[in-house]
């Protein structure tokens, strides 16, 4: 007797995997058909500040512009490559190292999509004007002051012909290096002539600028620097080290 209902037991409880088993795949299933898994693995960020927070460094118009229409833009682009190729377990580092390999839309659109992420977070309306004491002292161990960096970096940003980004990174060896890119091109991508983890970068796309500043790119590029974010600059170079 007592066998006959461990038995019965049993078979229930098999019958509950198998019930559990059916009911956890078909929501997969569900999730898959819908794209909620696809959409997961990259997201489109929030921007931490309002339109016309960095005014008069950048206007609101040019801010909406720049975050609806062209950073979202190249985020659809992106998910929908992306999701072409089953890149959807891939970070976007371990993409961008491999880049070469894959269609220019992953390129250039994911190149878009993480640029714009990292810019939106380096900039702020409360920005304190100077680097924090460890992000001062790291631009002195590799350019000698903080005023041959803002040289270098700006005379990256000012001579980057056509569309194009500057960027501060830290590289293999641990040091800080400035670098341009064409583009939506950035240091992590296997294409660039010198690789590293960006901390610190200025789009000058003419969509970045030219509604306030018309051609007067150096003016932007001058008043970039009223709205950086150093904290998030450091924050992006202890990671870098991590």
């Amino acid at each position: 007797m007592l066998k006959c209902k461990q038995a019965l037991t049993n078979q229930k409880q098999e019958k509950m995997k198998q019930l559990l088993f059916f009911i956890a795949g078909v929501a997969t299933l569900a999730l898959l058909v819908s794209g909620e898994v696809k959409a997961q693995s990259f997201e489109f960020p929030q921007l931490p500040y309002a339109y016309n927070a960095l005014e008069p460094n950048i206007d609101a118009q040019t801010m909406e512009i720049h975050y609806t229409r062209h950073h979202k833009a190249y985020y659809n682009n992106f998910v929908k490559a992306a999701d072409e190729l089953s890149l959807a377990g891939l970070s976007l580092e371990e993409i961008f190292a491999n880049v070469s390999k894959y269609p220019v839309t992953v390129r250039n659109n994911g190149g878009g999509y993480y640029n714009h992420m990292l810019f939106w977070e380096i900039l702020s309306p409360n920005s304190t004007g100077k680097p924090t004491e460890m992000v001062q002292k790291a631009i002195e161990a590799s350019f000698g002051s903080f005023q041959s960096f803002k040289e270098a970096f700006e005379g990256a940003a000012k001579s980057q012909f056509g569309s194009g980004w500057a960027w501060l990174s830290v590289g293999a060896d641990g040091k800080l290096f400035v670098s341009s890119t064409a583009n939506q091109d950035n240091p992590l991508m296997d294409v660039v002539a010198q690789r590293g983890t960006p901390i610190l970068m200025i789009d000058v796309w003419e969509h970045a600028y030219y509604l306030k500043y018309q051609n007067k790119r150096a003016d932007y590029v001058t008043n970039f620097w009223n709205i950086v974010n150093w904290s998030k600059v450091e924050e992006l170079y202890k990671k870098a080290h991590n």
